[in-house]
């Protein structure tokens, strides 16, 4: 009966609030949603905005985001899931992105800033602390998180950040071609100015905040030479940053107890004590 009992708190306790729209009120209303897992700390908070993978095309929305959120949240850190603009399944399906518009860079980045800004906004409502506003991403949401480290202005860029298995360059051998073309749209996925800008291993600012960043050896999906190009571009620039490289553990495994490897799971252990030493 007390196990029961304890199970049953847990789940009263670890749970998301309702979805929040980040662009309510906003003069150009978009419907953006981000899903609020609060920590029940005293005080203000740690807090962690979550970018899901999926190739700019869509969201693995489970494993990358609410699993996420409700890790961090058990864990004592608020976490904010982000259901950022994407292309959609249906633009990967049908190229209609070469006549029209579509989403494209840079939306998910100008939605990721937003919903640093509305965390930020709401500090005492979710009791936050604003100087301890950062993001964490997988894959293509680990790029995310990456470019708002170095393209966004200092009062916007997020305090850390944790690329997970991250896409990072649009240019060398080692690109992610679906992840590319998710960002810059089908019209523009040669256009060399773009890709030299969200090409993040030539962009690492002299004042990148800390980065954790995490990938495996055996990634089938994302060449794991990815990190190795933003490993060594953070410590060319001597940006204070963890890299863990597991040999085994594939792609996508996110917050799963159950994908990946038994070593690859470890990263989640070592962020929580990355994030108490920063």
């Amino acid at each position: 009966m007390r196990r029961i009992i304890i199970i049953i708190l847990l789940v009263v306790t670890i749970k998301a609030m309702p979805q929040v729209n980040i662009w309510e009120g906003m003069a150009h209303h978009k419907s953006v949603m981000m899903t609020p897992y609060l920590a029940n700390n005293d005080g203000e908070n740690v807090a962690v905005i979550v970018c899901p993978g999926g190739s700019y095309f869509w969201h693995d929305m489970e494993t990358e985001g609410h699993e996420v959120g409700r890790w961090l949240q058990k864990n004592g850190i608020s976490a904010f899931v982000l259901y950022y603009r994407t292309a959609y399944v249906p633009a990967f399906i049908i190229h209609y992105r070469m006549v029209f518009r579509g989403n494209r860079y840079p939306d998910p980045q100008d939605d990721l800033r937003q919903a640093i800004r509305y965390v930020k906004a709401h500090a005492d409502t979710y009791h936050i602390d604003t100087c301890k506003v950062g993001a964490m991403g997988f894959s293509a949401g680990g790029h995310l998180v990456m470019s708002a480290a170095e393209l966004f202005d200092k009062d916007d860029s997020p305090a850390f950040v944790a690329p997970i298995y991250p896409v990072v360059t649009m240019t060398a051998p080692c690109v992610h071609k679906r992840s590319r073309r998710g960002l810059l749209g089908d019209s523009r996925t040669r256009n060399n100015e773009l890709r030299e800008l969200l090409s993040l291993e030539k962009r690492v600012p002299e004042d990148c905040p800390p980065v954790f960043l995490v990938n495996c050896k055996d990634d089938p999906i994302v060449d794991y030479r990815n990190s190795v190009l933003l490993d060594s571009a953070l410590t060319v620039k001597k940006i204070p940053h963890r890299y863990i490289q597991f040999e085994t553990g594939g792609h996508g495994f996110g917050a799963s107890m159950k994908k990946g490897s038994d070593e690859s799971r470890q990263w989640m252990a070592l962020f929580l004590e990355w994030i108490k030493m920063i």
